[in-house]
């Protein structure tokens, strides 16, 4: 199944272009850090929603302990509660670096940083969560087998080595003029055994 994901940086989309390219889910952001919301995420989701698609949701982290992703969770979780939208799909957990880690002397072990991640998915319940991460991190940073969520992989190619829940294989997907993040979808026979 193909989708999109979208934040503040999608203002105005044309949702019915988006189901008529063959779209049919779109994860939406709907908050980072510990105190900060999408503006865009009830539109977005309620957009979505009119045009056939499903939903899920992500929250951009800016967690350096466990502690601080236990406080991102309440505040995730309160802002999709909040909206007043139902989400068909995972709040995923975004542990994507953008130099605030290592501007803070974060601890990129592996035991820290997954650590992270089970604070937020314990936290956030009872909504269905997941992690967002670059295969990378998954790779090297993430116990990833022992968190036991649905795991959406970052890996612009051809072809995605990882296979979990979700794969993100392009920041250029062009539709109707906007540039999204295109995503797939696995069903559960394409999922690795």
């Amino acid at each position: 199944m193909k989708g999109i994901d979208v934040s503040e940086w999608q203002e105005d989309i044309d949702w019915r272009a988006v189901r008529n390219t063959g779209i049919e889910f779109a994860i939406c952001r709907s908050s980072y850090g510990k105190k900060h919301f999408d503006t865009t995420f009830q539109r977005h989701v309620e957009g979505a929603h009119r045009a056939g698609l499903i939903c899920g949701a992500y929250h951009y982290s800016y967690a350096l302990t466990p502690a601080d992703a236990v406080a991102e969770a309440q505040y995730c979780k309160w802002v999709i509660e909040n909206s007043g939208v139902l989400l068909e799909l995972p709040v995923f957990f975004d542990m994507e670096d953008d130099n605030t880690k290592a501007y803070y002397d974060f601890d990129y072990s592996r035991r820290n940083v997954t650590e992270i991640c089970r604070a937020f998915l314990s936290e956030i319940k009872p909504l269905n969560a997941g992690v967002y991460a670059s295969l990378s991190w998954l790779e090297d940073l993430i116990d990833w087998r022992s968190l036991n969520c649905p795991i959406w992989n970052a890996q612009y190619y051809r072809q995605d080595f990882f296979q979990g829940y979700m794969w993100q294989y392009t920041d250029r997907l062009m539709i109707g003029g906007q540039q999204f993040d295109g995503n797939i979808l696995y069903d559960e026979n394409d999922r690795p055994q």
